[in-house]
């Protein structure tokens, strides 16, 4: 069983073999948090609460098995909200400790980047995995199911958190990400040439707060100046920005390493224009892209699950004195 609770979503799934998956359950807060305009910490915790044990109760009656069925429980540990994190991990050590099976705790981004393995069993090591998410941008090399290396990562605002902000400033509702996309659709993604940060020669780090203050100060000299804005290609133009900086380095990294697959995951993997954009210029490469479903782009169950089945073939099991950690950091996946 896996269980995702690190922000908004109350998400319980049963997976076999790491890659069989018999229900994945995922109880969105997004009608709740859209009135606030993002996610409200205390208010998230409030609706796992009310919601694991339901979420719990309907995996298992869709996988059609009971708890004493289970082999061990993988939970996200870190990183996240606190309190949304703390509903899921207490949950799965009490059940961890009256069932007698092995605790699994999952770093969030090992859950995003094992979620390629739910549909892409002949994967190959190592392999590149650029994991894009509201909170998280980052290069991992997966050099073996139970050693990782971070390659670079994002020095202030992860691109789907710059993805958020930007729609924010656009009047667009949350979450921002797909706003973004569907409106960009309208736009001309060459009309405004916004700053793509490529930081130090050779770095792998991002960078997009300066992206993001470019964007806004755009909307603030036009506001001031009572010139009208096409909010179409200021989207257009503001993903391409992103996009542009993400599959550049994302390639760079994957011949850097000497790898012909690489995986990307998270919820912004889910954008149309970052997929069609980073499979034609892998494909220049050489370069085989694995993409996740939708479903398994955004927080969810079954990948947490699919982790912990790795964790518990490497004997990486956690102790019941687990706890949640929010900014779990990301020595950890070393």
């Amino acid at each position: 069983m896996g269980i995702e609770t690190s922000c908004d979503e109350t998400s319980v799934a049963i997976v076999a073999d790491g890659k069989e998956i018999y229900s994945n359950i995922i109880a969105s807060q997004i009608p709740t948090h859209r009135r606030y305009g993002g996610v409200v910490p205390e208010i998230a915790s409030r609706k796992h609460v009310e919601n694991i044990a339901m979420v719990v109760d309907q995996a298992l009656q869709d996988a059609k098995i009971s708890l004493k069925d289970l082999n061990g429980i993988a939970v996200t540990r870190g990183p996240g909200l606190v309190g949304a994190l703390l509903v899921g991990v207490s949950t799965a050590k009490a059940m961890a400790y009256s069932l007698n099976v092995p605790l699994l705790g999952v770093h969030h981004l090992m859950g995003h980047i094992y979620a390629t393995f739910l549909e892409h069993p002949g994967i190959k090591l190592p392999l590149l995995c650029l994991v894009v998410s509201g909170g998280h941008t980052s290069l991992i090399q997966l050099e073996s199911y139970g050693r990782m290396r971070l390659l670079g990562q994002t020095r202030d605002d992860a691109a789907g958190e710059a993805f958020d902000k930007v729609a924010r400033a656009l009047g667009l509702p949350y979450p921002g990400g797909p706003e973004i996309e569907e409106l960009a659709r309208k736009g001309d993604p060459q009309a405004i040439d916004f700053p793509r940060a490529w930081l130090e020669k050779g770095s792998l780090d991002f960078s997009f707060s300066g992206l993001k203050s470019s964007v806004l100060n755009y909307l603030n000299r036009a506001g001031q100046k009572g010139l009208e804005i096409n909010k179409a290609d200021v989207a257009a133009s503001f993903q391409q920005a992103i996009i542009d900086v993400l599959v550049t380095k994302a390639v760079t990294a994957a011949e850097r390493i000497g790898t012909k697959q690489m995986a990307v995951a998270g919820g912004v993997a889910a954008n149309s224009a970052l997929k069609e954009t980073i499979k034609r210029k892998a494909g220049k490469a050489d370069l085989e892209v694995l993409i996740p479903s939708p479903i398994f782009c955004t927080d969810n169950g079954a990948m947490i699950a699919c982790a912990g089945y790795y964790a518990l073939l490497e004997g990486n099991k956690s102790p019941l004195e687990l706890n949640a950690v929010p900014n779990l950091p990301m020595d950890f996946l070393r």
